[in-house]
Parts: structure tokens; sequence; C-alpha cells
């Protein structure tokens, strides 16, 4: 019997498409597939077995299932975005358990390619930090279960990497698609602003959150991009020849970058030079002040979402971080500090193509009782490990984690792509010349 667990999504596609499995079977396979890892790993808050294999068979009788993109295609669905007839509880017990009537829009466009939802994944309380643990459950990396897949996408991400589905999809306000991507040894997109709608709980942080696509290979977020995304992503026709900067340093002041990871981005830089490519060293402009514009817009964000829940049913360290970010609303609502800051960078944009860098400065964090810590030790923490993610949902421009060599425990390492308003296709093609150079091990060792 073919196995269709470890197989990319448009491998799964082609093959429903064609009559040579049915969506029943590829999901049957992956939810058994879950039942038997997820208990190590934490990925899923919720297992829609049952129901997901009525709606593999609904999708088996469509009368269009020869040009479905995603014909059978099991997806995870990150527990911020609304799934029909599911609770959303963005991973805080002060949410309500109540069954959602619609789905969110990208859930929506999924389900129409022909995807099948499998289950809602774990997250940090309210989404807010880079280590995903709290009262529904721990999502830790399948490359290293000792350490934590990463946040807030990092249940979505889990369940890619452990080959519990093909594809996830998650979202980024922070840098919570890149992160757990980087962790995980997955490829991701963060779309540029508008680009994919948001929608994402109370005014998607200010803008600065966007959904998009967690995948194994560069074509399947490619795939998956193309079906979320209101505008159609083209590959270019030619590959083309890039200006490329790398850049080693951090853009927050006082935080270094670990040496696996600036290797991986100076490997990754050579890697592109024989390729072709203009590469040259050069850091952005980056203020000495973004270390405060990148708090006072994620505590903002929070303590937005924060109102109408019982502060008592939160997590010390979300009811602080909503405490801290309540007196910079208005200020972060008026949207100077961003502007000011696009302002400054666009000029280094108009010199390059597009930005590399390390994904992360250091490994993620152990895997533990995060939410049960302080405030500040959570902040520091995070700051820390992925200094280099902020900036872009800053600026609203897209960026990539792609997958590049590994560290010394054996996981995967990453470098991050960065480009300018509309450069999302550009992009996906840059990395995808990454990874025919450069192949990475797709799936974590877990059987």
């Amino acid at each position: 019997m073919t196995s269709w667990v470890g197989r990319t999504a448009a491998e799964i596609a082609a093959a429903v498409r064609e009559k040579q499995a049915t969506p029943r079977e590829v999901v049957a396979e992956h939810l058994a597939r879950i039942e038997r890892l997820d208990g190590r790993v934490g990925a899923f808050r919720l297992v829609r077995a049952e129901a997901a294999l009525a709606e593999a068979d609904e999708v088996g009788s469509r009368a269009d299932l020869a040009e479905l993109p995603l014909a059978g295609v099991p997806v995870a669905i990150k527990d911020n975005l609304a799934v029909r007839g599911e609770s959303n509880r963005v991973g805080s017990a002060a949410t309500p358990d109540t069954p959602a009537d619609d789905d969110h829009v990208t859930v929506a466009r999924l389900r129409a390619a022909g995807a099948v939802v499998v289950g809602l994944t774990n997250v940090p309380e309210l989404c807010v930090f880079g280590t995903t643990e709290g009262v529904h459950g721990t999502a830790r990396n399948p490359w290293d279960t000792s350490r934590t897949a990463g946040g807030s996408s990092g249940g979505s991400a889990a369940a890619v990497a452990a080959g519990m589905v093909p594809i996830a999809l998650g979202n980024d306000g922070m840098g919570s698609l890149r992160i757990p991507a980087a962790n995980c040894g997955l490829v991701t997109i963060k779309p540029g602003h508008g680009v994919v709608p948001a929608g994402i709980s109370d005014g998607d942080w200010f803008g600065m959150s966007e959904n998009g696509p967690l995948a194994t290979t560069v074509e399947d977020a490619r795939l998956m991009l193309s079906i979320l995304a209101d505008t159609e992503v083209v590959r270019p026709d030619t590959p083309g020849t890039h200006r490329i900067a790398v850049s080693l340093r951090s853009p927050l002041a006082g935080v270094t970058i670990g040496k696996p990871y600036a290797a991986a981005a100076r490997d990754a830089a050579a890697l592109l030079i024989k390729a072709g490519h203009q590469v040259r060293r050069a850091d952005p402009p980056y203020p000495m002040s973004l270390g405060v514009t990148s708090l006072t817009h994620w505590t903002a964000g929070t303590s937005v979402d924060a109102q109408g829940l019982d502060p008592r049913q939160l997590a010390r360290r979300t009811r602080v971080h909503a405490a801290v970010g309540k007196r910079f609303v208005d200020r972060v609502r008026a949207g100077a500090s961003r502007e000011e800051l696009r302002r400054r960078l666009e000029p280094f944009f108009a010199e390059y193509d597009v930005l590399l860098t390390p994904a992360l400065a250091r490994r993620s964090p152990k895997s533990e009782a995060w939410h049960e810590r302080g405030w500040l030790r959570n902040v520091m923490a995070n700051t820390n490990y992925s200094p280099l993610t902020p900036p872009w949902n800053l600026t609203g421009w897209p960026a990539m984690a792609v997958p590049f060599g590994t560290l010394p425990s054996g996981a995967p390492a990453a470098v991050q792509l960065v480009g300018r308003p509309g450069s999302e296709a550009e992009l996906l093609a840059l990395a995808e010349r990454i990874e025919a150079l450069r192949p990475w091990r797709r799936t974590a060792p877990l059987d």
C-alpha cells in the first residue's frame, strides 16, 4: 500500500485528482499518525477525526475533484482562526468554548480548494509569545522534543514537521510563522500587508499580523499562498539575478547572533554568490529606538486582544503584557513610528532586492512551563532568541524563513529572506533556488 504520510501537498493533491488515492485514505493515514505521535509532540488542541473523515468523503464526491489544487490534502489550522463548528480558544481559559458559525476566510479558501481540516493547533495564550504552552497543551519541536516548537504558530509548525499534515495555516504578528518554521525546519512566508486577508483577533495587531503557510517545500508554500492570497502569486518566468544584502547584525541593540545561525547566513550567502547573484555584506539602518518600538507594538496588540476577557483567567505573563501595552494603544494606532521606520529602510531596499539574515539568534528555549513564569523572563527569552523577525511586521513587508544547515544538536538552522512590498514571488523563487542547491530533510525522524 502506498503511504501518503511524508508526501508533499502537491503530490497528494495530484494523486487524488488522478484517482490514485481517495481523500479518505489520505486523511485516515494522517489521523493515525496524529494519534500515534501527538502525545510526544503536542501539536493539536483539537483533532477532528470523525468530522475530517466525513469531510474527506465530501471532497471525494465533488464534481470538480479533478480541478482542486488541494484535493484531499489534510491541513491543520492555528487555533486563532475560526473553523465552522469548532471553538476558537486562542490558547486561553478566558476565551469562550463556543462553536464558530462560519469559517475564517482563509479556512474557507483552503476548503474550497479541496483541503480537509484535521484539527486546530496549540498556541500560547492570545498568541503573544515565541514559545507554545499553556492550559490547552505544549507544542514541542519534533526535531528535539526537549525544546519548544516556537510560537505563536508552534502547534501548526510541529504538526507539519512531524509529518502529521503536509501543510498548516498560521499567522505572524512579530515572527509567529517564521520563528516556529525556523525551529522546526520548515518553509514559510509572511506575506506583505494586504496580500492575504487577515481578520486576526481585533484589528490584526494594528495591521501587523498576516496569515500564511507552513510547509516542507517551497512548492507547497507557493501553492498554499496562491490559494490564500487575494492577488495571483506568479512564479517569475526567469530566475533573474538579485542584488542581495547579507546582514549578521541584530536589529535590537544588545542582542547578539549565535555562531550557528550566523554561519547559516554566511553559508547561504556563499551559495547564492556561486549561483550568480550579487551578494555583499550590508546592514539595514535600523534605528536605536527599534527595541522600544517593537515592545510598544507587541504589548499594545495584546492589550487590545485582552479587552473583554476575564483577567482572572489569564496567565500572569499575559495580564502584565496587556497592562504594559494599555498605555501605548493610542500612540501605536496612530502609526507614526511604523511610517518612520518604513521611510528609514526604503532607501536600503532601493539599493538591494533582498535582505538575507539569520532567521533566529539562537536555538529555541527548552520546552517548559513558560506560561507559569514571570513576564520579564518571558520577554527576555523571546527577545534574545528572535530579534530578527519584528522589523518586517512593523514595516508590513514580506519575509520568509528557509531551512539552511543544522545546529550542533542536529536540529535544523534557518535563514530569513526579506523583500520590498510586492516581492513575494521573487522571495519564493530565491528560496526555491536555495532548496535546489541545498535540499533539506523535510520531516523529523520521530519513528
